[in-house]
């Protein structure tokens, strides 16, 4: 079974200064109805990132996510992802074990080093650091996920000695998968480590993550790890309407804007309408369209990487409306799980 689910970065909507504080209040209640609406159609997992810039409301995302836990009772709730280079281990277990509790059972995170980098001048860290932080910090996370009373050491961190970290979750041991792009180094280390691989592919051809997947399981298998223990999950910006064109005419704007807009601070150019024709097309990274073409595409994804296990919509980017995506969340329920796993 792949399982199913929704990914959202809380974007924050459009609006005036007089207006902006209200407006995400909203934003943020349309959120949670939507998690809610996921919970019911029987999609599997939902996930919330985690940024520091003025169009998302997600930096404090296990605040959102426990706001869900309440009014919601079997869905996975999870981050995507935390930012763990720029946090507390410790206070990142003791966030997501409150969930665990919270959800009873029910809490997940992925970790990763972040694709935007405001996290680092706003703590107070070292660009520099980048990798050296995040690998110090996740040793010190796994470890305080298998041990209540931790002896540890490193450079970024104040020593731990024979401290216990509480709460405990109610789960054995929170899922901890590691959210990885296009750097091989981070394919091999989830492997090393055996932890499940969320690949975020936001462009390009899917199929050609395949050979950084096969990294991952080798490198998993060469450290001694059971294959069913290497998942893969699979996060793509995707959207599903009942009309093939009318969802990819839905998100084409709101994802040329939010681009353009990221390509400026990147050196990139702008997203033209036949790159996005292209991104949508058979071995192109969108999942946009009606719900029969999305399942057949999430299907050929998971073939040509060797086979997933999660499938996460990330349908923030395309400026869809939260009727659009309630919509689009009953048909993911409704017709594309079916379809994907019948």
């Amino acid at each position: 079974m792949i399982e199913i689910g929704i990914d959202s970065f809380a974007a924050a909507p459009e609006s005036n200064d007089n207006d902006r504080t209200l407006d995400n209040s909203i934003a943020i209640a349309e959120l949670i109805e939507r998690m809610e609406l996921a919970d019911q159609a029987g999609l599997h997992v939902f996930g919330l990132g985690e940024h520091y810039r003025r169009e998302y409301l997600d930096s404090a995302s296990p605040m959102i996510l426990a706001a869900a836990a309440s009014r919601t009772k079997n869905i996975k709730l999870t981050s995507a992802v935390t930012v763990l280079s720029a946090a507390d281990p410790v206070r990142v277990f003791q966030n997501f074990a409150t969930l665990d509790l919270i959800s009873k059972g029910r809490a997940e995170m992925v970790v990763g080093r972040g694709s935007f980098i405001e996290s680092f001048p706003l703590f107070g860290l070292e660009l520099n650091d980048y990798d050296a932080l995040f690998s110090e910090k996740l040793d010190l996370l796994l470890q305080i996920r298998e041990q209540e009373v931790i002896s540890w050491s490193g450079r970024f961190r104040p020593a731990l000695e024979e401290q216990s970290i509480y709460p405990r979750p109610l789960q054995k041991s929170i899922p901890i998968w590691l959210g990885v792009g296009g750097t091989p180094a981070s394919f091999v280390r989830a492997g090393r480590l055996g932890l499940p691989l969320m690949v975020a592919v936001i462009g390009g051809e899917t199929h050609r993550f395949r050979p950084l997947i096969d990294m991952y399981r080798r490198a998993g298998q060469e450290n001694g790890h059971a294959p069913e223990k290497l998942k893969v999950g699979l996060h793509s910006l995707g959207y599903v309407a009942t009309d093939n064109t009318q969802a990819k005419d839905a998100y084409y704007r709101g994802y040329a804007k939010t681009f353009t807009e990221i390509g400026k601070e990147r050196g990139w150019g702008p997203v033209t309408k036949s790159h996005f024709d292209a991104q949508t097309g058979l071995l192109g990274a969108l999942v946009i369209g009606d719900p029969e073409r999305v399942a057949e595409k999430i299907l050929r994804h998971s073939k040509a990487l060797g086979g997933i296990s999660r499938f996460t919509f990330q349908m923030d980017a395309g400026g869809i409306t939260h009727t659009q995506m309630m919509k689009a969340i009953e048909l993911i329920g409704e017709k594309v799980i079916p379809l994907v796993n019948g």
